[in-house]
């Protein structure tokens, strides 16, 4: 039996893990049932309901339901489905998964549609795809994040898929097929299938003979490789370099992907590190690279480069204290004036600092702002010395 189709929820009131979209006053929800839903991107894990979702949105609102995976997405196949609906009463449900990897001519072909509302587009991702989306795109559209299904949900799953097929498992069988799934519906059921096709008494042995390495790293604490991913870097902050490569392996065991841990040690290069170690934004940009050409498992030694690397450095979070204070002062009303000498059409009064050494007083802003305070930590003091050398 194919689990996962057999037991695809077909209306929200089915929908397991994801109540903030599915319970009954649930604004996705509502706008469904009220058939206003406007175009929307979901994005979260693996397996845990953003196609099932996209179905329920086309039932639910009564639209012809197209599927598509952006990796080979024709644009030709979506103009003729948008000439099919040209002058129809009934506009259809567009669904492209893997959304992040539309191409900018896909998108464009999308827009105008998009735009006039003759078709619905749903889109789904494991990442964010509001950073791979136009502006234009972004605008017209609504972001839902799905999260990793709880064990509690998946056991109730495990518990229907069981009684549609009269399996009976064992307390310490049910354990494994949930805590080993990493919040992964679909990984749990096909774990499930796989291992009811060998043997209708399924036993803990046979699922590990299937499935070696939990996806979850044995862990059955929901949400389990977000908290892995957060004790990494606050390790790393740390300094603490065991600990750091302790949960970078966990992570790799984890299933985690390199491309993911590598993005947030770029992050955490400026935002914890910065300019006290200028280089660590450039081996982390590398390490990115690399490990998204060569993959695991040589990825796994790259990674734990980096991860040394960034311990060994010193800290300084001043970039990301200055970014956060200017952007609340903005927020908060505080426009300038742009000083006329900085104007591309007027310049006026405008002292050239090549002309004076490199270094010329003059007013930048309308009035005075601080919002950088750089620390006497590594290259970031001899930074800082620097500054004040010139303006004293």
């Amino acid at each position: 039996m194919d689990y996962t189709q057999y037991l695809r929820p077909k209306n929200f009131d089915a929908l397991i893990g994801q109540e903030h979209l599915s319970a009954l006053n649930a604004p996705l929800r509502t706008l469904c049932e009220k058939g206003v839903l406007g175009h929307s991107f979901f994005y979260g894990p693996a397996g845990v309901g953003k196609t099932s979702i996209a179905r329920i949105i086309a039932k639910t609102m009564d639209l012809p339901f197209y599927e598509f995976n952006a990796t080979s997405l024709k644009i030709d196949q979506l103009r003729k489905i948008f000439e099919q609906y040209k002058n129809a009463l009934q506009k259809p449900l567009i669904f492209i998964d893997e959304v992040h990897r539309l191409a900018k001519n896909q998108q464009e072909v999308l827009l105008p549609v998009m735009e006039n509302n003759s078709v619905l587009v749903i889109g789904a991702s494991t990442e964010n795809p509001f950073f791979s989306l136009t502006s234009a795109i972004r605008s017209r559209s609504m972001l839902f994040e799905l999260k990793a299904i709880s064990n509690a949900a998946l056991s109730e799953l495990l518990s229907r898929a069981c009684s549609e097929s009269e399996l009976v498992l064992d307390t310490q069988t049910r354990e494994y097929l949930v805590a080993s799934s990493g919040g992964d519906a679909r990984a749990m059921l096909k774990l499930l299938e796989f291992a009811a096709n060998l043997d209708t008494s399924i036993t803990v042995e046979v699922l590990k003979s299937l499935r070696p390495n939990a996806l979850a790293a044995g862990s059955s604490e929901a949400g389990v490789h977000y908290d892995l991913i957060s004790a990494l870097i606050k390790s790393v902050r740390g300094s603490d370099e065991n600990a750091a490569i302790y949960y970078l392996a966990r992570l790799i065991e984890g299933g985690e992907s390199a491309d993911f841990i590598a993005r947030r040690l770029v992050i955490l290069a400026s935002e914890d590190i910065g300019n006290a170690n200028p280089q660590a934004m450039t081996l982390t940009a590398s390490c990115l690279t690399s490990v998204s050409k060569i993959g695991f498992p040589e990825a796994r030694i790259i990674l734990a480069q980096a991860v040394i690397y960034l311990c060994a450095s010193p800290k300084s979070n001043a970039a990301y204290l200055a970014i956060n204070a200017a952007l609340d002062s903005v927020r908060s009303g505080n426009i300038l004036d742009i000083p006329s000498i900085l104007q591309p059409n007027d310049g006026k009064g405008y002292l050239y600092p090549h002309d004076y050494g490199g270094y010329v007083k003059q007013n930048y802003l309308s009035k005075p702002l601080k919002f950088v305070e750089l620390k006497e930590i590594g290259y970031e003091k001899k930074m800082k010395d620097w500054l004040e050398s010139l303006k004293s």
